[in-house]
């Protein structure tokens, strides 16, 4: 009767999710992002991807080799944050520099930090917000057909021309993977449907974004279109449901989650719309990051209390 019984410590729920399903299924809902980024930007950003990748998963496996760690590879999560990195590059990007983006993600962020789990912030953010102060030139030059051209973000802010339409559909300048609020708006639903993100961070974050930018636009008598400017351009759709959702780096608990949003999307307005064009002209990655710090203190006023706790604190104080 003993081998008919296995008594383990709880919770005993059981899932057949690993960390190399969960990154595949975040894979596969880049995919859109990824192929629309390629058509718009031709083969250098497809080459912009695989060397980025590359780059994340040589640099883990090295580290563990030269370590004598168990290879992790397998996993996944290098290549997430390869493909996740290469999507906020721009096409043009030297490719020198997408390597030096990769190995800081991998090995400065991850690797140094314990590996996957124990970094304290998002790899690829950091990363790109480490390339953005260190190579501002290269990483804020755009392309489009091979024309050197201002974002949608940086023309609304400087009050020029833009399409809202184009902006949703993707046909404009920006990073390899931002442009297409549909493709992205296709993983973000694959994400949702299998239960791989919750909707409390994004949806609180674009609800947020999206009355802050819309104070702003009433105060300084702009319309609609601002507002659906600003929700379609720059990374915001791609930071939202693809990064700020990262398990590692967002709160816990399901109040944490919407608090983090709100501040997402309080932060990001405060950079984007208040900050000097710049100081921050998209205001999504730095947003992330800062609140990426947040998290154990969001987590630590969030946490429900356990049963019969209150009680036993209650008795204590009296």
């Amino acid at each position: 009767m003993s081998n008919l019984l296995h008594v383990s410590s709880n919770p005993h729920v059981r899932d057949d999710a690993t960390t190399t399903t969960v990154m595949l299924d975040v894979i596969i809902a880049l995919i859109p992002a990824t192929f629309f980024g390629i058509y718009n930007f031709g083969i250098r950003a497809l080459l912009v991807i695989l060397i980025t990748i590359a780059s994340c998963v040589a640099t883990e496996a090295v580290y563990e080799i030269i370590m004598k760690k168990q290879l992790t590879i397998k996993d996944l999560s290098a290549v997430v944050t390869g493909l996740l990195l290469a999507l906020n590059l721009p096409p043009q990007i030297p490719f020198w520099i997408a390597i030096i983006g990769g190995i800081f993600a991998i090995f400065v962020v991850k690797m140094i930090f314990g590996g996957l789990g124990q970094n304290f912030m998002n790899p690829a953010l950091a990363a790109r917000c480490f390339l953005l102060l260190s190579f501002t030139g290269q990483m804020t030059n755009f392309t489009l057909d091979g024309i050197s051209t201002a974002t949608p973000l940086y023309n609304i802010k400087h009050g020029e021309t833009y399409d809202v339409l184009n902006m949703f559909v993707g046909k404009e300048a920006g990073t390899i993977g931002e442009t297409s609020v549909i493709a992205l708006l296709i993983g973000a639903i694959y994400l949702l449907t299998k239960r791989i993100i919750n909707y409390r961070i994004p949806v609180y974050y674009i609800a947020t974004f999206t009355i802050f930018a819309g104070i702003y636009a009433a105060a300084n008598g702009f319309g609609i279109r601002f507002v659906l400017g600003q929700l379609c351009g720059g990374g915001l759709m791609l930071g939202a449901f693809f990064m700020a959702t990262d398990y590692v780096t967002s709160p816990i608990t399901h109040k944490g989650k919407v608090v983090y949003g709100i501040l997402l999307g309080i932060i990001t307005g405060l950079f984007r719309l208040i900050a000097s064009s710049t100081a921050a002209p998209e205001g999504v990655s730095y947003a992330i990051i800062f609140c990426n710090l947040l998290v154990p203190m969001i987590d630590n006023y969030t946490m429900p209390i356990a049963f019969g706790w209150k009680g036993v604190k209650n008795e204590e104080n009296s």
